[in-house]
């Protein structure tokens, strides 16, 4: 039953980001693709589906790891594990605490930064960029 609802939790995220607010943000094409997730960080990261609209990316980081400095396009963020983070976003360069509930979806701005997984528990996340 928790697997229902938060494949429906998922599913409903996704609704949400194709028709809600702007799509990308106007960011040179090399840019966004220096600056790609899945590409700088193959072992953490992977698409699980992608369209004309969206892309969906798991991340998985264990423990103490760090996701590099990289991009996202605006996008909702579902949380698959309860964790902590740190996160540094440019130009500002200030780290910021967060910690993520199991099953809550998030909507983030577009972004570049870099994320540090801090205490005892790795994340696990589901992304639903939109696409310009």
């Amino acid at each position: 039953m928790q697997r229902r609802h938060l494949l429906f939790s998922v599913l409903k995220a996704a609704a949400l980001s194709i028709f809600a607010g702007p799509l990308a943000s106007a960011q040179s094409a090399s840019t966004l693709e220096e600056l790609d997730p899945v590409k700088l960080m193959p072992d953490t990261h992977k698409i699980l589906f992608e369209n004309s609209l969206v892309r969906v990316i798991e991340g998985r980081v264990p423990a103490g790891g760090m996701e590099v400095k990289h991009r996202h396009p605006h996008c909702v963020l579902v949380s698959l594990a309860e964790f902590d983070s740190e996160i540094r976003v440019f130009p500002d360069s200030e780290w910021k605490h967060f910690h993520r509930a199991f099953g809550t979806a998030t909507w983030s701005e577009a972004a570049v930064h870099e994320v540090r997984i801090v205490g005892t528990a790795p994340s696990h996340t589901v992304r639903i960029e939109l696409k310009s």
